[in-house]
């Protein structure tokens, strides 16, 4: 949908950059890739870099640079755009999902976005440029950046540990730094979300269906290494919460 989009714009000065957080690697990300046949730079950030620089807490985030390399919205929700249709078909055709699979899509299905909002304004920058009073000054981007304090630099360190071990190997060893990560950066859903998709699926799930789950199958609850998991996380706080509300 982004491609779509981009292709609307490309000639009005704005190009778009997609960035897949994941550790895994290419071949984790070359499925999802390859089916969007992107025109744009499509980037995979194993070790969460763009995060630590920009910010991203969740996904999809983004950020807004101008011709001049300066950020002119930092961080925030960016949904796809609201004009562009949504691809047909569904990931679980053919399918049969287990309970707590169909739960997952039932609370995915409350979570609150503003995608017509941020369309409009993103077209507004696209039209007006620094003239757009969705543009925000220095000021307000640095204070809506919000400064990590320390328990946001440790989860950093750890997280950052934690995907070194992954790619080498030790992956046991990555799991008590990406726990320690969760707890001193509870609302970082990046750095949940990565973990947790990093653990055995399982069953039949696979490809575009295995990221939605994010937790331990049923029966397995007793070997799954973290304290939450996306379905128990998301109830505790409420889908209404689990993106902030969008500002202009």
């Amino acid at each position: 949908m982004w491609q779509a989009f981009r292709d609307q714009v490309k000639g009005e000065g704005l190009e778009v950059v997609t960035v897949a957080l994941e550790t895994a690697g290419a071949d984790a990300c070359r499925p999802f890739i390859e089916a969007a046949h992107p025109q744009h730079p499509s980037l995979i950030d194993r070790h969460h870099k763009t995060a630590e620089l920009f910010g991203f807490v969740n996904i999809p985030n983004a950020v807004w640079i101008d011709e001049d390399g300066i950020i002119v919205r930092p961080a925030e929700p960016a949904p796809a755009p609201a004009s562009i249709e949504r691809p047909s078909g569904s990931a679980l055709a053919g399918f049969e999902p287990p309970q707590r699979l169909l739960e997952i899509l039932g609370e995915a299905s409350k979570i609150q976005t503003s995608p017509a909002e941020y369309e409009r304004a993103l077209r507004d920058w696209v039209a007006n440029g620094s003239m757009s009073r969705f543009v925000l000054s220095p000021e307000e981007v640095v204070h809506r950046s919000q400064r990590r304090d320390r328990n946001g630099a440790l989860g950093q360190a750890h997280f950052e540990l934690a995907a070194h071990l992954e790619t080498i190997g030790h992956h046991d060893d990555a799991v008590d730094h990406y726990r320690q990560a969760h707890r001193l950066m509870p609302t970082n859903f990046a750095y949940k979300r990565q973990a947790w998709s990093l653990e055995p699926s399982g069953g039949d799930l696979a490809g575009p269906v295995a990221r939605f789950w994010q937790g331990p199958l049923d029966g397995e609850e007793a070997d799954w290494p973290y304290e939450g998991d996306w379905l128990t996380d998301v109830r505790a706080m409420g889908a209404e919460h689990y993106y902030p509300e969008w500002r202009p």
